[in-house]
């Protein structure tokens, strides 16, 4: 009889044994990689919500425009067997409920949250951009504008505003194609290359037949207005344009702002440097829509997948009673494509600034493809064997450290002298 009590005990304490939900909002490349690493724990159920049922392998959609990739791989190539996928769009964060509300209506509970909720397009502030621009951050953005491509005259003249990876790509993936491209910067081309890999971009994309327009000199080179069929710039000039693609700043989702979470000024998730939200230590974020001690890292993939990883071993830290480790992210440069045939990579310290030395030409692009093929073997790899990544464990040396140590000095309250006795 006691034996079969014991077995009785024994069978209700494994019914009773506490089972987590993490929610990730999110399923780009910090959504995706926090989700499969989630799942190194038999009792922690992982639910991503993202409002679309494919990964969106963004820093290919460039080559979606230009038509050399759809920019889409199936969640079931990168993401673990697992993970519950819900393809829909979380409208509110209740923290104190611990519950996300969707669009579609209902809400899922968590006991953690996983906050990847990526960036877009910013609305740009220049008159007629949002009437005739084409935005290019979102794959339905992308999706959108590859028809129009399409349809324009073989010598219409495309307008490629912005002077980043992006508008770099994009104008040279089209030019390469026999487009008739001008490249607006406003200012310095590529700002996070050294100047010895600005020159071999500057090269690369005159070969293309691309007009770059740069502040390198007394004219003004910014876009002041956009109509239909033309781009004004600071100086007066305006250049004819049929079709016109705006890659000039990015943004991030409202979602934390509107559910009462503190935000940065751009409404990135405030968060300490464990990723967790400074209102609540059942939320952590990740990604483009992170910011750690108010000093966010680069908006890009490879800031990304690390932040990702680190996202689920807070969370994973805290469902074990252990303390999480703080970020300390590397980076290793910057990648361009210039289409399909040449490309750089910019090398850098590895507290993100540019180093004098690159790799360009094809074999600059061969580096590219590699990056874009290795991403998503990073991620399937992860979804095969949760806990196999670990860049995000590389050491980023000591120079967050120390703008962590200005950051603190700056917000001290000043020193106050005691009065002198009468």
């Amino acid at each position: 009889m006691a034996e079969n009590t014991e077995n009785t005990e024994n069978t209700e304490n494994t019914e009773n044994a506490q089972n987590t939900d993490v929610v990730v909002i999110g399923g780009g490349y910090a959504g995706v990689m926090a989700a499969n690493r989630l799942t190194q724990r038999d009792d922690v159920t992982v639910t991503l919500i993202n409002p679309r049922p494919n990964f969106v392998h963004r820093i290919r959609l460039h080559q979606l425009v230009g038509g050399s990739d759809n920019a889409v791989v199936d969640y079931r190539d990168v993401l673990a067997d697992d993970v519950r996928l819900v393809v829909e769009t979380v409208t509110r964060i209740d923290a104190t409920g611990r519950r996300v509300t969707l669009a579609a209506g209902g809400t899922v509970d968590y006991d953690y949250l996983i906050y990847a909720v990526g960036s877009g397009s910013a609305d740009p502030s220049v008159p007629g951009a949002a009437e005739f621009a084409h935005p290019i951050a979102t794959l339905e953005e992308a999706q959108r504008l590859r028809p129009v491509i399409d349809a324009a005259p073989a010598t219409a003249a495309v307008t490629v505003v912005g002077a980043g990876p992006t508008g770099i790509e994009t104008a040279a993936e089209l030019a390469e194609t026999g487009r008739n491209v001008t490249l607006v910067c406003g200012e310095v081309l590529g700002p996070y290359l050294h100047p010895r890999g600005r020159r071999s971009v500057a090269g690369r994309l005159a070969a293309l037949g691309v007009t770059v327009l740069d502040g390198s000199d007394a004219a003004d080179a910014k876009v002041t207005a956009v109509t239909r069929d033309a781009v004004r710039l600071g100086d007066g000039r305006e250049l004819p344009s049929q079709v016109t693609i705006w890659t000039a700043g990015f943004a991030v989702p409202d979602l934390a702002a509107r559910s009462g979470l503190s935000t940065d000024a751009l409404g990135r998730l405030l968060t300490d440097e464990t990723l967790t939200s400074v209102d609540d230590e059942r939320i952590v974020a990740a990604g483009d829509s992170a910011a750690p001690s108010d000093l966010p890292l680069r908006m890009s993939c490879q800031a990304a997948i690390p932040l990702g990883a680190r996202a689920a071993d807070t969370v994973l830290s805290r469902i074990a009673g252990e303390q999480p480790s703080p970020l300390n992210q590397v980076f290793a440069g910057q990648c361009i494509s210039l289409g399909r045939r040449a490309g750089i990579f910019q090398f850098a310290h590895r507290y993100d600034v540019a180093l004098w030395f690159h790799i360009d030409g094809r074999p600059g692009a061969k580096i590219k493809e590699f990056i874009c093929k290795g991403i998503v073997k990073h991620l399937a790899a992860e979804a095969r064997k949760a806990g196999s990544y670990s860049l995000h464990r590389v050491s980023g040396g000591t120079k967050r450290q120390q703008q962590l140590l200005l950051q603190a000095k700056r917000d001290e309250p000043p020193a106050t002298t005691p009065a002198r006795a009468a």
